[in-house]
C-alpha cells in the first residue's frame, strides 16, 4: 500500500510543488488549503486531475472542520499560515493568533492518526532576526544558534514569534516532527513578493538603457531553487534520522548580494539595464545563510541548481504563464 501525505497549504508555492513530487513517488496526497489565492490555478487543476490526489475546501482555524480528513496518514506537512510582508505589517494580530490556531489544530488533529510516522512543520529564517539584531549571529548559521526575538511592539516581529511559537509547540506536542527552515526558496509559481520576480517583471517591462530601482543591492543572501528544496524535503521523508530534528532548508553557498542578483535577472531577460540603488528595505538584514552540514549529514545533499540557471527556469515559467498574459499590469 502506498504511503498516505496530508499537505496544508496544499495550493501554495512549495505545497504544490512538493505535491508533484509526492504523486511521482506513487504517494496518495491529500491537499487542504482555502484556496482564497487559487484562483484560475491552471497548475492546481492540473495537479487535482491526478490520480491519487484530493484537494480540501478546509479553513484550519476552524477544528471541526478537519473531521472530513482522513485518520490512516503516514505523514502531515503543515505548510499553511499567514506570509508576506503586506500581511505582517498590516495584520500583525493575524498573523500571530491565526498561524498558532491553525497549528493548534493541526496538532489536535494528528492525535487521531493511527499510524503517523512523522510531522513537518514548515518554520522560517525569520526565526534568527532577532539573534542577528542584538547579538552576533555566525554566518552561515547553524540551527543550534540561540534564538532572540526582536521588539514586540514591531508588526515584523509577529511572523518570526508566531513561527518560534510554533516550533516549541512540535517540540513538545509529544509527536514525531522534523522542523524545517527554508532559506530564500525561489522558483516558479511562487507569486510576485520575491525578489526574483521582481525584479525579472521590472526587466520584463524596461527598455534597454532604462534605470531600475533596487533595494538593499549590498544585502546579500544563499538562494535555493525550488526544485532543490523539494528534493531536501523528499530526503527527509524517508531518512528517519531526520525524525525530531530541527534542520535548515536552503543552499550554503554561494552568498550571493542583491546586486548580483538584480544583473542576473537583466542578463537572462536579455535587458541592458541600469541599476538605481536605493535604501534598504526596514528590517531586511545585512546577511542570511544557512549552515546546511547538518542536513547534508543527514540526506547526503547539497543543492545542485545554480542561480543562473535557476533565473532561467523562473523567468521562462513567469514570462510564460504571468507576463504574456492578462495577469501582469501593463507598465
Amino acid at each position: 500500500m502506498s504511503k498516505k501525505v496530508l499537505i496544508t497549504g496544499g495550493a501554495g508555492f512549495i505545497g504544490l510543488h512538493l505535491a508533484n513530487r509526492l504523486l511521482d513517488e506513487g504517494y496518495q496526497v491529500d491537499l487542504v488549503d482555502n484556496f482564497s489565492r487559487a484562483v484560475d490555478d491552471q497548475e492546481l487543476k492540473a495537479i487535482v486531475s491526478r490520480k491519487k490526489v484530493r484537494s480540501y475546501t478546509i479553513d484550519l482555524l476552524e477544528e471541526k472542520e478537519s473531521d472530513v480528513l482522513d485518520n490512516d496518514y503516514d505523514y502531515i506537512f503543515h505548510l499553511a499560515a499567514i506570509i508576506g510582508v503586506i500581511h505582517v505589517m498590516n495584520k500583525p494580530y493575524n498573523v500571530l493568533f491565526d498561524n498558532i490556531q491553525m497549528l493548534g489544530n493541526i496538532i489536535k488533529f494528528t492525535k487521531r492518526l493511527k499510524n503517523l510516522s512523522r510531522f513537518f512543520f514548515a518554520s522560517t529564517s525569520e526565526v534568527y532576526a532577532g539573534t542577528l539584531k542584538h547579538f552576533e549571529l555566525p554566518i552561515p548559521t547553524p540551527e543550534v544558534t540561540p534564538l532572540a526575538i526582536t521588539d514586540l511592539s514591531h508588526p515584523r516581529t509577529s511572523y518570526m514569534l508566531s513561527k518560534i511559537y510554533g516550533e516549541a509547540l512540535c517540540l513538545q506536542a509529544g509527536i514525531p516532527y522534523t522542523v524545517f527552515r527554508p532559506h530564500n526558496v525561489y522558483g516558479p509559481r511562487m507569486g510576485m513578493a520575491h525578489v526574483v520576480p521582481e525584479l525579472l517583471k521590472k526587466a520584463y517591462l524596461a527598455e534597454d538603457g532604462d534605470h531600475i530601482e533596487v533595494f538593499s543591492i549590498e544585502h546579500t543572501r544563499c538562494f535555493c531553487y525550488i526544485d532543490d528544496a523539494i528534493e531536501i524535503l523528499w530526503r527527509m521523508i524517508i531518512n528517519e534520522s531526520c525524525e525530531g530534528k530541527t534542520l535548515n532548508l536552503g543552499t550554503q553557498n554561494p552568498e550571493i548580494s542583491v546586486k548580483e542578483v538584480a544583473e542576473t535577472c537583466f542578463r537572462v531577460v536579455g535587458k541592458d539595464l541600469v541599476i538605481d540603488s536605493l535604501s534598504p528595505l526596514p528590517g531586511s538584514p545585512a546577511r542570511r545563510g544557512p549552515d546546511m552540514r547538518q542536513t547534508k549529514k543527514l540526506i547526503n545533499y547539497e543543492s545542485q541548481v545554480g542561480l543562473e540557471e535557476g533565473v532561467q527556469k523562473t523567468y521562462t515559467w513567469y514570462k510564460n504563464n504571468i507576463f504574456e498574459g492578462d495577469q501582469l499590469t501593463a507598465k
